[in-house]
């Protein structure tokens, strides 16, 4: 018996261990399931849907006392960092934070690649008067109050690339109130020295209330 029982003792502590470890194991594979959880054709669609509800039907934005944006022709990447902005309340928008918060990356890779290939008409309404000089601050900048031509980032066509958004087509008022307020709704996350954050932060103050509003016309019609 002084021989058997060591025996004994010494296997019910490794079948512990190996319980444990295969608990932890499945432990961590429920804990990756849960970040990123598989989704269906139809879980995508009803987030369509959902988003729709705001965004319009072909995702072009609708206007009202809090105007809310274009997502149609939206470059994927930007739209993918601006996503992971309101999971991280980079962004403060209750609605945005709990529509997205629990999706995986490949349903938020799809979702974002629906909308990038949708190229619906500009609503326009903005003040036409105000169209050409938006366009000579878009393509020459306010080189007098140290404000770089906007198609040096966002591109002559103002379509963006990559990380850089479309600006193309975005609704006037939309555009305004960003650039109005801009600390308060875009710089929650630290900005980085010479980055795009940075760059938009010192634009934005340095244009005037017309010159934002002009700016914004011009965008708003461009295709």
């Amino acid at each position: 018996m002084k021989v058997i029982r060591p025996l004994l003792v010494l296997q019910a502590a490794l079948i512990a261990a190996f319980s444990a470890g295969a608990a932890q194991a499945e432990g961590k594979g429920r804990s990756a399931s849960f970040k990123l959880p598989p989704y269906s054709k139809q879980a995508l669609q009803n987030k369509i849907e959902y988003c729709q509800t705001c965004h319009g039907h072909s995702a072009e934005g609708a206007r009202g006392a809090i105007p809310i944006p274009r997502l149609a022709g939206q470059q994927t990447k930007y739209l993918e960092n601006q996503l992971r902005n309101f999971i991280l309340h980079r962004r403060q928008n209750n609605v945005m934070s709990n529509a997205v918060r629990q999706m995986g990356s490949a349903e938020m890779a799809a979702l974002v690649a629906y909308f990038h290939e949708l190229n619906p008409k500009p609503l326009g309404g903005a003040p036409e008067e105000l169209k050409a000089a938006g366009k000579k601050v878009y393509e020459e900048g306010v080189p007098e109050a140290g404000v770089p031509a906007c198609m040096s980032c966002h591109g002559p066509d103002a379509k963006g690339s990559g990380a850089t958004p479309r600006l193309a087509g975005q609704l006037n008022g939309y555009i305004y109130k960003k650039l109005k307020d801009w600390d308060r709704d875009r710089g929650k996350a630290p900005a980085i020295p010479g980055g795009a954050a940075d760059t938009m932060k010192s634009v934005s103050h340095r244009l005037t209330d017309v010159q934002i509003a002009a700016v914004a016309a011009y965008l708003s019609y461009l295709e």
